[in-house]
């Protein structure tokens, strides 16, 4: 898709498998504020393949990875609705390794996920955000995502309750 400063932003491939299950391993023991925690991502590279192979064999939903040095460093993957009444919406999740936030990556990631969307002629993104998760809150907000509304204790994290935002922003 685009690259500058020796980062590339690019679509994945289902070639990407184990890279893509690495950099996600990668991310749940970087951060707190991913679904998964550390060690609780159990796919093999096979089931992989397989999960980005079917992903990609439809039009409304993509993975796009960062990459530094042909090594990838984050990602945003796009799940389309399965059925006619929501077919136009994607949900997204960003993953970044920390040694890349705050360089401007996610403001790339989404970039590009949006032309991606708009050429396929999808309406609305969204996603879900902990509360106190406030660079990426700014992020969205930054792309042109609005808090719709908040999920109260949706997730239990170290031994508290955690709440979510949802986002969304309409193309």
């Amino acid at each position: 898709m685009e690259s500058q400063r020796m980062i590339t932003i690019r679509a994945a491939t289902a070639d990407d498998a184990a890279a893509f299950l690495n950099l996600r391993t990668q991310i749940d023991h970087e951060t707190k504020f991913m679904l998964l925690e550390p060690g609780e991502r159990t796919l093999t590279i096979e089931q992989e393949r397989e999960r980005l192979r079917a992903l990609l064999a439809t039009d409304n939903s993509t993975v796009v990875l960062a990459e530094s040095n042909g090594e990838p460093i984050g990602f945003l993957w796009t799940t389309g609705g399965t059925y006619r009444r929501n077919h136009h919406n994607a949900h997204i999740v960003i993953g970044i390794r920390a040694a890349f936030t705050n360089q401007g990556l996610g403001t790339r990631l989404f970039q590009a996920c949006e032309d991606w969307a708009r050429q396929r002629g999808l309406h609305r993104l969204e996603l879900t955000v902990m509360t106190h998760n406030h660079l990426g809150i700014a992020l969205y907000k930054k792309m042109g995502f609005e808090i719709e509304g908040t999920a109260l204790d949706a997730l239990y994290v170290d031994g508290k309750y955690v709440d979510l935002h949802y986002m969304s922003k309409l193309l």
